[in-house]
């Protein structure tokens, strides 16, 4: 954490106490990782949410972000990381859709490596500049397709999916090292089912881990 995070970061526990209620709020939802837990609480919200919803930074809740997405919950955030990293210490991950960044930061912060791809090329600027200026220097952008993944860079100890699936894309799992994860919502437009899918040996096991919302996964670039 830089000192403008740090700085920021007791501006807002002095005047509202609002991002202590929110880890408390998170511990009562069932995030027990403690490592989750700190980097939830290094990551500054606000950096990443527009001016107009600065106020609402520290709310359980998904914002807009512009280009009809949206910033997650923190909730949903620190569940799909949770359990990306359960049980274990990834080296290497792969993000996919890059948003706002705030996902990325929180991952940053637990793995030596990520790889971030968003479609969107307004979005993925944004986040690259957002990013260096807080001082990540173990994040490596990519504007691209992220639907199938990010081959060159394969394989990934972990792979985290920030949008609806139709169905698990296959693409994803060959990119997946050995017992490597992927954390992926599949289902409808509105709703979907938050999967964890491990390689284990010449297989996968898969496991439900609860309904979440997110925006559709789709390809191309714009």
């Amino acid at each position: 954490m830089n000192l403008l995070q740090a700085y920021r970061r007791r501006l807002a526990l002095a005047e509202t106490g609002a991002l202590q209620r929110l880890l408390a709020d998170l511990r009562a939802q069932g995030i027990t990782d403690e490592r989750v837990l700190a980097a939830m609480d290094k990551v500054f919200r606000p950096d990443f949410v527009d001016d107009a919803f600065k106020n609402r930074a520290f709310e359980n809740t998904a914002l807009p972000i512009g280009h009809a997405q949206t910033i997650s919950q923190p909730l949903v955030v620190a569940l799909m990381t949770q359990q990306l990293i359960k049980g274990r210490k990834p080296q290497k991950v792969l993000e996919i859709g890059t948003g706002s960044g705030y996902q990325t930061a929180v991952l940053a912060e637990l793995v030596p490596i990520v790889y971030t791809v968003e479609r969107i090329k307004a979005l993925s600027e944004q986040a690259r500049q957002r990013l260096a200026a807080l001082g990540y220097r173990n994040i490596h952008f990519g504007y691209s397709d992220g639907s199938q993944g990010w081959l060159p860079y394969a394989p990934y100890d972990g792979i985290l999916v920030a949008a609806g699936a139709d169905n698990i894309p296959e693409g994803l799992l060959k990119q997946l090292a050995p017992g490597g994860r992927l954390i992926i919502p599949v289902g409808g437009q509105s709703v979907q089912m938050l999967k964890s899918v491990e390689r284990r040996g010449a297989g996968f096991y898969e496991e439900d881990l609860g309904r979440v919302s997110f925006v559709p996964l789709l390809g191309g670039r714009v």
